[in-house]
């Protein structure tokens, strides 16, 4: 979605007041040349044009949005911290770069922006080092272009997440980074919400995406993606714009362009905003069980050389949003992948438990299996 380098802003007008020229000593003009006159008007006039050029960008509504989203996703990192801006080149993290190139000397903090380019396109160096110059321009430092290979497992866009999060990774420990930003926005929120309901995966999908994660913050997760866009077209960026965004292949996509437009028109506006909202409650009730079910695999779970053991007598006796839990991270810890674990597997491995009829295994995905064994759920890869 390319955007226009002239504001959609409305111009303001420059400080101070107009008066007659005087020589400082009293009330009486000075002559000039009618030359010198019209360069200072001319003068004058450019002057002021930089200034509501400047203004254009800093006043909008959308800028300012951004900066209050960024600042607030900022202010409490120790002065001095190098944070890093995940930077695609798009609307989202365009806006995202140049709000964070404002607020991070007014924090303290020093600011860089990693571009990763995924070579999935045959102009796509091109377009990271369009990014990148953008990034340099708006004084983010150090501003760098990773490539990655992007591999097949996982379908494509889970095996791109995995090179661009690995490679975000690796320029924080280059530069010593200690945040990466991420430029989700709550449009983004949205659809994962449904992408989660989709899969049934239970609370912890339905929370989405957090604010916060280790190295990873999301500032404008209450951002809409529209804004976004404004913000660019108001600063005079120019946002690339992915065609994999518009290619139906891709799940999100769906989501993004036909099920939220169909929620939109059925049952009115603010689907979105209100499926990110719900999102923000689940998390947190996601966040406290959790910790309770951590608390469990403390004393519940415990490791050998191959497997991983529960006790059922301490798991039994726990709530199911608990217990479930448990069992889920003792799945983890025994080698299945958190992309492919779902909460029917989860399901099926506490029946074990809670409706135990001699069934003999439960197949989990990268071939692990869950028995029940002399009073304990254990799970391995290729149990019989």
């Amino acid at each position: 979605m390319p955007g226009s380098p002239d504001s959609t802003a409305d111009t303001a007008p420059a400080d101070g007041e107009r008066g007659t020229a005087t020589d400082g000593q009293g009330d009486e003009q000075v002559a000039e040349p009618a030359s010198a006159g019209r360069h200072r008007a001319a003068s004058g006039e450019q002057e002021a044009e930089e200034l509501v050029e400047e203004r254009r960008g800093r006043l909008h509504p959308a800028v300012a949005r951004t900066r209050e989203a960024v600042r607030a996703g900022l202010v409490e990192l120790p002065r001095g911290t190098l944070l890093l801006v995940a930077c695609s080149g798009g609307a989202d993290s365009l806006a995202l770069a140049a709000a964070t190139a404002f607020e991070a000397p007014k924090l303290g903090l020093r600011a860089g922006a990693v571009i990763v380019d995924h070579g999935l396109q045959a102009d796509s160096a091109h377009v990271a080092a369009a990014a990148a110059d953008q990034c340099r321009s708006l004084g983010l430092d150090p501003v760098q272009v990773r490539p990655v290979e992007v591999g097949t497992e996982g379908g494509p866009e889970g095996a791109a997440r995995r090179a661009r999060y690995d490679a975000l990774r690796d320029a924080a420990d280059e530069f010593g980074a200690d945040v990466i930003l991420l430029a989700h926005t709550r449009d983004d929120q949205a659809e994962t919400v449904l992408l989660g309901l989709a899969r049934g995966s239970g609370a912890r999908s339905l929370a989405g995406m957090a604010p916060a994660a280790g190295l990873l913050r999301r500032p404008l997760l209450d951002v809409p993606r529209s804004t976004t866009a404004a913000a660019c077209i108001a600063s005079g960026l120019r946002p690339w714009h992915d065609p994999h965004n518009d290619d139906p292949t891709y799940k999100r996509v769906r989501v993004r362009h036909e099920v939220l437009p169909v929620l939109e028109e059925a049952l009115g506006p603010g689907v979105t905003e209100a499926l990110a909202r719900t999102a923000g409650l689940l998390r947190a009730d996601a966040d406290a069980l959790d910790v309770l079910a951590a608390d469990l695999a403390e004393t519940a779970v415990r490791h050998t050389e191959d497997e991983v053991v529960c006790d059922i007598g301490m798991l039994e006796v726990e709530p199911t949003a608990i217990r479930t839990r448990a069992l889920r991270q003792a799945a983890l810890e025994a080698g299945c992948k958190a992309t492919d674990l779902t909460a029917g597997h989860i399901a099926a491995v506490d029946l074990l438990i809670t409706d135990w009829r001699g069934q003999r295994w439960i197949d989990l995905p990268q071939g692990v299996r869950a028995v029940r064994r002399d009073g304990s759920i254990v799970l391995a890869p290729g149990l019989t």
